[in-house]
């Protein structure tokens, strides 16, 4: 008779070459995990095992892991590359807003927009003035 045994791994995609870590006997434990690691996926391993325990048949479930909804998905800062001025803000449009008025308060600053995420980091917004 043959018999199904499962284990969960956290991943960071669903792309050959992704990052996998585990593996974990529930999904509770692959999901924190996983968003300790700031990996937006599960994946689930079925093994079939035929006579001997042996594996017969393998089949893969990827689940994409949903934010909390306390969590912000990104940070977004505004620096002044002329005075060192800076903020942080929870949206994109209170950064854009924020540079508009102080570049409009201080003539010939340039403001830089810089975006942070769990997954990313901190890395700068390149050309945002001109989208």
């Amino acid at each position: 008779m043959a018999q199904q045994e499962f284990f969960w791994m956290a991943c960071d995609s669903i792309e050959s070459a992704r990052a996998e870590y585990g593996p974990f006997s529930t999904r509770e434990e692959a999901e924190l995990q996983a968003r300790r690691l700031g990996f937006g996926y599960l994946l689930r391993y079925e093994h079939l095992l035929g006579e001997d325990d042996q594996i017969e048949d393998v089949r893969t479930v990827f689940l994409e892991i949903q934010p909390p909804a306390s969590t912000p998905l990104a940070q977004w800062h505004t620096r002044c590359a002329s005075c060192g001025f800076s903020a942080t803000h929870e949206h994109s449009w209170q950064a854009e807003v924020w540079a508009d008025i102080h570049e409009f308060e201080n003539s010939r600053h340039l403001v830089r927009l810089f975006e942070r995420t769990a997954r990313e980091g901190m890395r700068e917004v390149s050309g945002w003035r001109t989208r």
